[in-house]
C-alpha cells in the first residue's frame, strides 16, 4: 500500500475533525433521530429522513478520515536538517524571474492544500517543478497561462 505524505499540522486538524465528529456530532444525531422517532410513523417523517442522512454523511466522512489517517505517513520537517533543498513539508520563496514578485508556499499533502493559505498540493505543477531543487536553481513551471520562470530563493524547515 501507498503511503501517503502528510505533515504533522494536518494530521492534527484530521484528527481534531475526528474528535468533534466522534464525541459531538455523533451524540447529536443519534438524539435527533431518537426524538424523531417519539413522533410517530417514520414513513412520512422529514425529520428522521434528514437526520438519518446526517448520520450517513457523518459516518462517511469518519470513515475517509480514519483510512487518510492510516494510509499517511507523517513528516516532521523540522527534525530534518537544512540542506537548502526543496522537500516536503519546507516553505520556499520563490522569485518570479519575469514580474520581480515573491511568493511563499509550503509543500503540504493533498488533503492540506490551501492556496490562500500559502499551502500547495505536492503533486501541483509548481511544487513538482521545484521539489528536488536548491536555492539560487532556476525553474520552469507549466502554468495554464503559459511558462513561468521561477528562481528558488529561500527554503526553509518551518
Amino acid at each position: 500500500m501507498r503511503k501517503v505524505p502528510m505533515t504533522i499540522g494536518g494530521a492534527e486538524k484530521l484528527r481534531a475533525e475526528l474528535n468533534e465528529l466522534k464525541t459531538v456530532k455523533r451524540p447529536a444525531i443519534i438524539q435527533a433521530i431518537a426524538e424523531a422517532r417519539e413522533h410517530g410513523d417514520l414513513r412520512e417523517n422529514a425529520e428522521y429522513h434528514a437526520a438519518r442522512e446526517q448520520q450517513s454523511f457523518c459516518e462517511g466522512r469518519i470513515k475517509e478520515i480514519e483510512g487518510k489517517l492510516a494510509d499517511s505517513e507523517i513528516i516532521d520537517v523540522t527534525t530534518i536538517a537544512e540542506s537548502g533543498k526543496v522537500i516536503f513539508g519546507s516553505t520556499v520563496t520563490l522569485l518570479n524571474l519575469e514580474s520581480d514578485a515573491t511568493v511563499r508556499y509550503q509543500i503540504v499533502g493533498e488533503d492540506e492544500a490551501d492556496v490562500k493559505a500559502g499551502k500547495i498540493s505536492v503533486a501541483s505543477p509548481i511544487a513538482r517543478a521545484i521539489m528536488g531543487k536548491e536555492e539560487g536553481d532556476v525553474v520552469v513551471v507549466k502554468a495554464p497561462s503559459g511558462d513561468i520562470e521561477y528562481e528558488v530563493d529561500q527554503v526553509e524547515h518551518l
